[in-house]
């Protein structure tokens, strides 16, 4: 595999992690009453969990594979496959999720905003979180 190929589920893991990162400050920066704070921490989540789309994306194509196998414990199997798939299945509601928020936001509807946020956020803190521990587990934990 070359380098950069190799490197990609790691800048991935970082994707994954900075956006929870960003997810977390703009919560800090709503419950202060920070409004623009906000709004940077959250369209700076949405620009990196798109790049993380697109270079996940890649990843999988270049190596015309979707599924890495987990070499772990038996019995952790159903832990970690249980983890995977609400990953997938809820990575799969973020990007419409997070559109749909971010475009009240943009339009002024505060109050519908809030509402949908209030889902949106945690699914996709679950999804950021999981993904840097899906990469822990295939790739530093049991490789």
């Amino acid at each position: 595999m070359n380098q950069s190929l190799h490197l990609l589920p790691l800048v991935n893991a970082c994707l994954n992690g900075l956006a929870g990162i960003l997810l977390v400050a703009g919560l800090i920066h709503i419950k202060a009453g920070r409004r623009e704070a906000h709004r940077k921490c959250m369209v700076a989540a949405f620009v990196t969990s798109c790049v993380f789309l697109l270079l996940y994306l890649t990843h999988k194509y270049l190596l015309k594979s979707v599924h890495t196998p987990f070499k772990g414990p038996e019995f952790l199997r159903p832990w970690y496959y249980g983890m995977l798939f609400s990953h997938i299945l809820l990575a799969a509601a973020v990007p419409v999720l997070a559109m749909i928020t971010l475009r009240r936001a943009s339009a002024g509807d505060l109050e519908r905003h809030k509402k949908i946020a209030r889902c949106t956020w945690p699914i996709w803190m679950y999804v950021s979180v999981t993904g840097v521990l899906v990469y822990l587990v295939l790739y530093q934990i049991w490789p």
